[in-house]
């Protein structure tokens, strides 16, 4: 039975810029589509969703996010499959996943009718956006942040939710250079690190920085505590394939529990591969590498998909990956997303949701 959606008032755009749209010269996250979504709560309720033409917002200097901390956001995508039609991949995810975050900084959950009936109108409004052009997708960010102007640490009282889009290639042209971080900390046991907040995003800058001037695309993060087990990759999940086992860090309070990671361990499970999650010594993979047992390793996220690792460095040892044309399961997990994505391969968990 089909129910009646939600009446959200829309403004339409009077200047396009569709037209500008060059897909041959996109760079991630510098392009915006035409409209955004915007909720504001107050009052102790959510007012009423506006789509609204995309641009700048006003803010008080004294807006609490800004003081404090209390901004979060997501990242998902959608496609437009060989058919034409515009599809989402497992947005309820990502809804379930911004309210725990919402939970743990003190914010208002976003209600599904909200999140789900406004990103489906606001990308069936822009659906022109999304690329019909293999391994393209309309990235989408929604996000949240305390707007209420108060010096005062305490939880804001008012809040301001938006979705926005941008037009989205391949994230990385080509397999990635990591170290293995000791020093800096990303996240630790009892903090935030599973909540997808902005704070975890900045402190995570300057090792990020200090790194690509010794050369490498990004860091392979351990654990606060000893700097001895392995838990995630820049902004990513990491995976390892040893001895043919699928081996990835457990999730805890200091791991984000990625979408796209749980998609990839539910494929390898399908297809009868063992896999484990739990902790990962460093000496672990540096074991398995002198062994000729590490096999593959990438990241796994919602810009990247599957980032694949071309070599590791621990302190002096740079272990080169196997080349990419040997990685049976990263190469065969990715073009299966993209298959299921696309519209080209069978949904058997139905994680894609059309848009119309």
């Amino acid at each position: 039975m089909q129910t009646e959606a939600m009446p959200i008032h829309t403004t339409v755009t009077t200047a396009s810029q569709l037209a500008n749209l060059d897909l041959d010269n996109l760079q991630f996250g510098k392009v915006f589509a035409d409209h955004m979504l915007v909720v504001d709560y107050a009052d102790g309720a959510w007012q009423d969703p506006q789509i609204v033409p995309y641009g700048p917002i006003e803010v008080s200097p004294a807006t609490a996010a800004l003081h404090y901390g209390q901004a979060l956001f997501e990242g998902m995508k959608a496609y437009k499959t060989v058919d034409g039609q515009v599809v989402l991949f497992r947005p309820r995810d990502n809804w379930a996943r911004m309210n725990e975050s919402a939970k743990r900084l003190c914010m208002p959950e976003i209600p599904e009718e909200i999140f789900m009936e406004g990103l489906k109108q606001l990308i069936s409004i822009d659906a022109d956006w999304v690329p019909q052009r293999q391994g393209y997708s309309l990235y989408i960010r929604p996000f949240m942040f305390g707007s209420e102007g108060l010096l005062g640490v305490r939880p804001a009282n008012s809040y301001k939710f938006i979705i926005f889009c941008s037009p989205a290639s391949s994230y990385y042209a080509e397999p990635v250079r990591v170290k293995i971080e000791e020093y800096y900390t990303r996240a630790v046991e009892g903090g935030f690190g599973y909540a997808k907040a902005a704070g975890n995003y900045g402190g995570s800058l300057l090792p990020a920085k200090l790194a690509g001037e010794q050369g490498f695309h990004q860091i392979i993060w351990t654990d606060g505590r000893e700097h001895n087990y392995i838990e995630e990759s820049g902004t990513m999940n990491v995976m390892f394939v040893i001895d043919g086992t699928l081996v990835t860090p457990a999730l805890s309070t200091s791991i984000l529990a990625g979408i796209t990671r749980d998609s990839v361990l539910t494929l390898a499970r399908d297809w009868g591969m063992k896999v484990e999650e739990r902790r990962i010594p460093i000496q672990e993979v540096v074991d398995a590498y002198a062994a000729g047992k590490l096999q593959d390793a990438f990241g796994t996220g919602t810009a990247a998909t599957i980032a694949h690792i071309k070599s590791i460095t621990f302190r002096d040892q740079e272990m080169e990956l196997p080349p990419l044309a040997e990685r049976e399961f990263s190469n065969r997990v990715s073009k299966e997303l993209d298959a299921i994505r696309y519209g080209q391969a069978p949904d058997p968990h139905v994680w894609v949701v059309p848009v119309q």
